[in-house]
């Protein structure tokens, strides 16, 4: 098995200031569990949007947070239930926790314990086991205690901090089950979690994609002036432009070769990415197809994560001519 090697950042790890009084910490180079954080204060109270994949991770992250706010964290929103944006809850004590009712169900059923089996497991799984520590060998999850949210709402949901209101806004399923934005008026900010992946390739493990080309469209509606991202650097509106065309052509594309009998995993090869090439993660067009081809009404195409890392470590290793099986 070859040595693990990761990207070059293309923009600077840690916290800046977002707003008067808001931060975001960004984790370069955005890819796979490598998620941003955000800190809305006001008053000596602040609001948490998600914690990172392991708890080195998040202690970085609290750490940094800390140096530029002495501020309490009171309350803590997760935007959705993949690990990258809530493992580390525990770390954040006396904290009230919320997010969606559909994004604290799903939390329930992605363990921690499984994700380090399988890191445990991966040098003897060939192709798949490379690829699964080329995406998350950087991450330790031996020992996390999940913790869940203590207040779960359905459509939208308000906190004030100090003298700051905070927006909840559920616009999943999309990404996943249960995605939701955190938009605050005051200071003209949006931090979006996953419906946003900056410089890399959005992974649709859900959808319906329609779902995710409006919840773009209601970024690109807001009066903000500051968009942060769930991966990625910082953007502004025509960040999200960007992610909306790139939904927008692999539905066409890959509705065409659907209605021409082509296979799922067949389609994910052979649509060309063209202006979206450069991104990073550009394999999980893989996942984004069967996502696709499903809603299109195909009934064999699979949606469990072992098959779908299956087709992306193949498309994977096509691409960057690495790991053979």
């Amino acid at each position: 098995m070859t040595a693990l090697s990761f990207p070059k950042a293309r923009y600077e790890a840690g916290t800046r200031e977002v707003g008067q009084g808001s931060f975001a910490y960004l984790q370069p180079d955005g890819g796979w569990g490598l998620s941003n954080s955000g800190l809305v204060t006001s008053d000596g109270e602040a609001l948490l949007i998600d914690t990172m994949f392991d708890y080195a991770h998040t202690r970085a992250t609290l750490e940094s947070f800390q140096r530029v706010s002495p501020a309490k964290i009171k309350t803590l929103f997760n935007t959705h239930h993949n690990g990258d944006h809530c493992y580390g809850n525990a770390l954040v004590e006396g904290a009230e926790i919320v997010a969606t009712e559909r994004a604290c169900e799903a939390m329930g059923h992605e363990s921690p314990g499984m994700l380090a089996g399988l890191m445990k497991s991966a040098p003897g799984m060939g192709l798949v086991g490379e690829y699964f520590l080329h995406c998350f060998g950087r991450f330790e999850f031996g020992g996390i205690e999940p913790k869940l949210p203590d207040v779960t709402f359905h459509g939208h949901f308000s906190k004030v901090i100090g003298s700051k209101r905070i927006d909840m806004i559920e616009v999943g399923p999309a990404h996943t089950g249960g995605d939701a934005l955190a938009h605050v008026p005051s200071d003209r900010i949006v931090f979006t979690g996953d419906i946003l992946f900056i410089e890399g390739t959005p992974i649709m493990w859900v959808g319906p994609i329609g779902n995710w080309i409006s919840a773009c469209e209601a970024i690109e509606a807001m009066d903000v002036e500051t968009i942060v991202p769930g991966h990625g650097p910082i953007t502004d509106k025509k960040g999200v432009a960007r992610v909306r065309d790139y939904l927008s052509y692999i539905r066409d594309e890959a509705r065409k070769r659907y209605d021409s009998g082509m296979s799922a995993l067949e389609a994910a090869r052979s649509i060309a990415l063209d202006d979206f090439a450069n991104w990073g993660d550009s394999e999980r067009i893989a996942v984004n197809t069967a996502a696709l081809y499903r809603e299109f009404g195909a009934k064999d195409v699979p949606s469990d994560a072992a098959t779908l890392f299956g087709w992306m470590a193949q498309i994977w290793n096509d691409k960057n001519g690495k790991a053979k099986s």
